[in-house]
């Protein structure tokens, strides 16, 4: 993760001890992360957005609302945010229930500062490279809105495999209209080539890689 978006990054530590929350602090903001801290459950739930880059630092037992109770309210309200445990007591059904509800990881107090530290940085790291899989998704469903219906039509026989001289069969046009289309095509979608064309077919869900025509791969394709 670069400096700038260490600077950016923000984790939420919620714990009722108030020397783990206040150690905790410390730890995280000496090397440059800023920590918001909670002693309760329902405290974080109230003030925590459902987006950002941020991950949550979070005790298993707490009076009144406990650790999973808060993931679950988390999950229930669409808060997508990394989520490590940190307990002094890590028993085998909490440390399974935690994991198969989404948590990152689950560190044992005393905890080892660098394990916390780098537990804490690969969430944050995960969370950024996410938030960036999500920009691109968005950027690439804008160049698809942007084709024209005949742009479409030539390209989604294109990615599916099919030859320039298939696709004019197809739409019943001139193999030269084809091309000129897929020209088109390949420049509003920004793709340098055929199999980068492909790949965001398949990455916004349009073509099944499973489905793709073998003998007609992008790199053989005319």
């Amino acid at each position: 993760m670069t400096e700038t978006a260490m600077e950016r990054a923000l984790v939420y530590v919620v714990d009722d001890d108030q020397g783990m929350l206040d150690s905790t602090l410390w730890l995280l903001e000496s090397v440059g992360l800023k920590a918001l801290p909670f002693t309760s459950g329902r405290e974080f739930l109230d003030a925590c957005p459902a987006d950002g880059h941020a991950c949550v630092l979070l005790d298993v037992r707490m009076p009144g609302l406990g650790g999973l109770a808060v993931q679950e309210e988390m999950r229930r309200r669409g808060i997508e945010l990394p989520v490590i445990f940190v307990s002094g007591h890590a028993d085998v059904p909490i440390v399974i229930r935690a994991f198969k509800a989404g948590a990152v990881d689950f560190i044992e107090k005393p905890y080892n500062e660098q394990l916390l530290l780098d537990s804490v940085q690969q969430a944050l790291s995960s969370r950024e490279r996410q938030h960036a899989s999500r920009a691109s998704l968005g950027e690439l469903k804008e160049r698809l809105d942007a084709l024209t219906p005949r742009e479409r039509d030539v390209f989604l026989p294109l990615v599916r495999g099919y030859t320039n001289r298939e696709v004019a069969e197809q739409l019943d046009i001139s193999v030269k209209t084809v091309d000129l289309y897929r020209a088109r095509v390949m420049k509003r979608m920004q793709a340098g080539t055929l199999s980068d064309l492909v790949g965001m077919a398949i990455a916004a869900g349009l073509v099944d890689p499973l489905q793709l025509r073998p003998e007609q791969m992008p790199a053989a394709a005319p």
